[in-house]
């Protein structure tokens, strides 16, 4: 079983561990405008695939800011940020916040892209939200690229999962 750490006690996380070279398992999410967001699977763009707990916090706001800033001259690469925010919070932060180049969905309801990713944390007091990870899939729905961030209070390596979605061209 994988495991994050939250200010420093370990968490456990529930659902299929995947690794680099694995398939990229289909898993839909919910929309800001409550449509099905489906990611996984073999796609004509390269995945990334970005999963926290809240975009109601400090660190997963600065990363998902980070991240639309950095994708928006990648127009081979669909972004999803998937929280475990209700979706109408969702749409209200992207709307105050300028989020325009990424798609932003939840996992509120059945937690499946968090179970099938891996990063549903198990235990503690984050227990029912997603660790904070970063997928690169490629064309053919392979995971070229992971990142379960050790501690769940602190941002992924940015430039790495950039560089993996250069790669996976």
């Amino acid at each position: 079983m994988q495991t994050t750490m939250f200010k420093g006690t370990e968490v456990k996380l529930a659902g299929n561990e995947l690794n680099v070279g694995d398939d990229a398992p289909k898993a839909i999410a919910v929309g800001t405008d409550l449509s099905d967001i489906e990611v996984g699977g073999a796609k004509d763009k390269i995945q990334l695939i970005i999963t926290l707990p809240s975009l109601d916090t400090d660190t997963c706001a600065a990363e998902t800011r980070r991240f639309n800033v950095d994708v928006n001259n990648l127009d081979i690469c669909e972004t999803t940020v998937i929280s475990m925010d209700l979706p109408f919070a969702s749409d209200r932060f992207c709307s105050t916040q300028g989020i325009e180049n990424l798609s932003v969905a939840s996992d509120y309801i059945d937690k499946e892209v968090s179970k099938a990713y891996g990063v549903l944390m198990a235990d503690n007091k984050l227990k029912g939200l997603s660790a904070r990870a970063v997928f690169v899939v490629d064309r053919e729905g392979k995971i070229v690229y992971k990142e379960i961030v050790p501690e769940v209070t602190s941002e992924p390596d940015y430039e790495a999962a950039l560089e993996a979605i250069k790669q996976a061209r």
